[in-house]
């Protein structure tokens, strides 16, 4: 089919709510390395990398033969029957997982880790209150945009009771109104008359992106994270990292977000860079709080073996190739060129993140969201050849995520065709 054939049969037989990018959508044909191929056959360098999933690039030689070779041996058995690759996967988690995170439970996405990892610690803790973010985003079933604080992304409302949301260190938007680091972390100390205000005063969990991504990469300073945690677990409650978007390597130098704050959480949920864009979702847990889920519980494509892999064949990648190290250096070059776009373009309201997960927030005089402004820009880049992501409550922040090993050149392409968008857009 050729592009007006896909998105005629879009428009005809799936939901409407299915949000895509452009005016005209992009349907792509395929993927090799940092490139996506539209179905025209135009390349385009993949800044995004299908929501930070393709951590190794599209179609990577080593995880697609191995996924492949398990496609034509054995796709599908379900928890009901252990299987080797996911045993594996489980025992490789344990490994490479900060503090003393040990058991895995599979799933099919972030949602459903999510999901597993709030009913695990309801039964753990024996209480059913849980302090998530604002700005934070955790999936689609009814509990996880109940945690989200986005009204955007709350299809029906908040269904679920008990969730009450903190204020996250949006220090270039901070609600309080103060200056890091004389604010003396004002949002993270909040918590606690938070919980002795809003809750029975004894909570389950605190749930957190270390990094918000769809949020719009919104990164706490390095004091927020420990102080939150503290008062959690002070009022009863554990710690669950949600590290869908900031695992495996994408903030640079460790495999998960968290490592950079130095909290050790009991809970950690992982999704997208996991697999290389196979569906997987994993739960991982301290052998104590994992042991306290008594009960029958099955997930009938949780550790498929194909998935597994496929996550198998990723972490071997970003391990032995040291993508973890690349995505700091890269980061580092990257966010160095994204500074001087800011100092270029008063457009450029904030530059934030951590390695491969950079985001550019745009504003109007007076920080004002430039949420028309940010449509332009991806228009620009489109017509130049180069994906970028959207986020943000207001929809004005640009999400920088590419595959952990690009290179310098990638980099300064993708700064150069983003220059070029800015300064068309500025001019208009």
């Amino acid at each position: 089919m050729n592009a007006q054939d896909i998105l005629n049969k879009y428009d005809q037989y799936v939901f409407p709510s299915v949000i895509t990018y452009y005016e005209e959508p992009l349907p792509f044909a395929r993927g090799e390395g940092q490139y996506l191929y539209g179905v025209d056959g135009q390349r385009y360098l993949d800044f995004f990398g299908g929501i930070l999933t393709v951590s190794v690039g599209h179609c990577h030689p080593r995880v697609t033969e191995r996924v492949c070779q398990q496609a034509r041996t054995l796709q599908h058995t379900s928890t009901l029957y252990p299987h080797a690759n996911m045993v594996d996967l489980a025992e490789k988690l344990a490994h490479i997982a900060p503090g003393e995170l040990k058991k895995s439970f599979f799933t099919n996405s972030g949602t459903e880790a999510n999901e597993t990892a709030i009913m695990l610690a309801k039964v753990y803790t024996d209480a059913q209150e849980v302090i998530a973010l604002r700005h934070g985003y955790s999936g689609r079933s009814a509990l996880a945009m109940t945690l989200t604080g986005q009204a955007n992304w709350r299809i029906g409302g908040t269904q679920i009771l008990g969730i009450k949301h903190a204020h996250n260190a949006y220090c270039y938007r901070c609600p309080f109104k103060r200056q890091y680091p004389d604010c003396n972390l004002e949002c993270a100390h909040d918590v606690e008359e938070l919980i002795q205000t809003t809750t029975s005063g004894r909570v389950a969990a605190f749930i957190a992106e270390p990094i918000q991504g769809v949020g719009g990469f919104i990164t706490p300073p390095p004091e927020y994270f420990p102080i939150v945690v503290d008062i959690v677990r002070r009022y009863g409650g554990i710690f669950i990292d949600d590290e869908v978007q900031t695992g495996f390597g994408r903030t640079g130098r460790k495999w998960f977000g968290i490592e950079h704050w130095g909290v050790e959480p009991d809970i950690i949920t992982c999704a997208k860079g996991i697999a290389n864009g196979t569906p997987m979702g994993a739960t991982v847990a301290t052998d104590e709080v994992a042991d306290s889920f008594q009960g029958l519980t099955i997930s009938t494509f949780g550790g498929n073996p194909v998935s597994c892999a496929a996550a198998l064949a990723t972490i071997e990648v970003i391990e032995e190739e040291n993508l973890a190290s690349n995505a700091q250096v890269m980061g580092d070059y990257l966010r160095e060129k994204l500074e001087e776009l800011k100092e270029k373009y008063p457009l450029v309201g904030d530059v934030r993140g951590m390695g491969l997960m950079q985001g550019v927030e745009l504003v109007r005089e007076g920080k004002e969201p430039a949420s028309e402004e940010i449509l332009q820009v991806f228009e620009a880049t489109k017509r130049q050849g180069l994906l970028i992501g959207k986020g943000g409550l207001y929809g004005n922040v640009i999400r920088i995520a590419p595959p952990l090993n690009i290179s310098k050149a990638d980099v300064d392409e993708a700064v150069r065709i983003l220059d070029k968008a800015l300064e068309e857009v500025t001019r208009q």
